[in-house]
């Protein structure tokens, strides 16, 4: 469990993050959006521990990160945006060298080891130099230094970076996997990932906190109208539909088609099919338009 609570953080007078607040649960994987600048990265610092917060609190399973860090660092794996690796160790040589800074030894760590790069398709690697190795494949290295402790948070930022269409698939599952018993926190641009893997997301922009949602929810929540189109077998009288409660406007299109505009987050559907009814309109198809989430995106963070 994590909860952030008010959370700010000022460099100078330019506030990075400004007062954020949203927690995510055990067996939840929640995305972290926000345009370059939105502050994400600087929200995952200071829940990881590597930052200081300049007001408010986070807590991962009810432990303080400014209070309580040893005990946050036990219990969280974090993939930074520009992954830190030891590029003169080689692959199996690091990984032993981060569990045993977590606490494991012998052939615990090394089994672990062995556990990690089974899981994150480092097999044939694993001899190798990290300096030596593609953007791809020290992601992956990144992914299991998160994992290595067995953590009950995950906070990835980026963590498909430098993939290959089979490898981002592949982490992908991955992650779906651990978020089923883990609280995982990820970051990404790529906003297919969010739509494949999160149940909910949450959206900053210039520091605050502008949408979280269910990902399903999210168009109509985000939208300052929602879009309904109907067709007719006849051009329809406008007057009785502008009339309904929630509707915002009405314009016809080609084809007796008319561009129905409500109220955000309103289905009018029911309310327009009986409206039909009643003015004996022949009603041949009726839908409401979902907004893609990189609309909604772009709408929230321009």
């Amino acid at each position: 469990m994590v909860e952030v609570q008010q959370l700010s953080k000022l460099f100078g007078t330019q506030a990075a993050v400004n007062g954020i607040s949203f927690s995510v649960g055990k067996g939840e994987i929640l995305g972290f959006l926000g345009p370059n600048g939105a502050g994400k990265s600087t929200t995952m610092k200071i829940a990881t521990g590597y930052l200081p917060p300049s007001s408010g609190t986070v807590t991962l399973d009810g432990y303080d990160v400014q209070t309580d860090a040893l005990e946050v660092r036990r219990r969280v794996g974090y993939l930074p945006e520009h992954n830190p690796l030891y590029l003169d160790m080689y692959v199996h040589e690091y990984l032993e060298f981060i569990g045993s800074v977590h606490g494991l030894t012998g052939a615990r760590c090394r089994s672990r080891v062995r556990e990690m790069v089974d899981r994150v398709g480092l097999g044939r690697e694993q001899n190798k130099l990290i300096g030596a190795l593609s953007k791809g494949y020290r992601q992956r290295v990144g992914l299991a230094q998160a994992l290595i402790h067995d953590p009950g948070v995950l906070i990835l930022d980026e963590p498909t970076t430098g993939l290959d269409p089979n490898q981002i698939g592949e982490i992908r599952t991955l992650i779906r996997e651990l978020g089923q018993d883990k609280t995982v926190i990820f970051s990404t641009h790529i906003l297919p990932e969010v739509t494949a893997l999160c149940s909910r997301v949450v959206i900053i922009n210039r520091g605050q906190l502008v949408a979280d949602s269910p990902v399903s929810a999210l168009g109509s929540r985000a939208a300052g109208e929602t879009i309904i189109r109907a067709e007719f077998e006849q051009p329809i009288d406008t007057a009785p539909l502008r009339a309904l409660p929630g509707i915002l406007g009405v314009e016809a299109e080609a084809g007796n088609r008319y561009r129905i505009r409500a109220a955000g987050g309103a289905d009018l559907r029911g309310a327009i099919s009986r409206l039909a009814a009643q003015q004996e309109w022949v009603l041949l198809g009726l839908r409401q338009e979902e907004q893609s989430l990189e609309q909604v995106f772009q709408e929230l963070t321009k």
